[in-house]
């Protein structure tokens, strides 16, 4: 385990166990500029996301909600939401 693996872990495990949840600042997870168009006044180098960078899957509990906000307006998932919608994108 990393030191940027979420320490919400064992509770990600249970609910969407083929997702890797880390924490990143928002400048680091190189977000999709239609989410960034919506949070200007973020400073990306200071917020959190908890995220699998790869499916493009979200925490919600650990990150900025202007963040989270964002996401869910473009084609990030929250994690509960990928999991209620069928786990788009996920290889089983």
């Amino acid at each position: 385990m990393s030191s940027r693996t979420c320490p919400d872990w064992p509770e990600l495990m249970e609910l969407a166990p083929e997702l890797q949840f880390k924490h990143y600042t928002v400048a680091e997870a190189r977000l999709p500029a239609d989410a960034l168009m919506r949070i200007p006044d973020v400073p990306l180098g200071d917020v959190a996301i908890c995220c699998d960078l790869e499916r493009h899957v979200f925490h919600a509990a650990h990150t900025d909600e202007r963040v989270a906000a964002a996401l869910r307006e473009s084609h990030w998932f929250e994690v509960r939401d990928w999991v209620a919608a069928g786990r788009p994108g996920a290889s089983f």
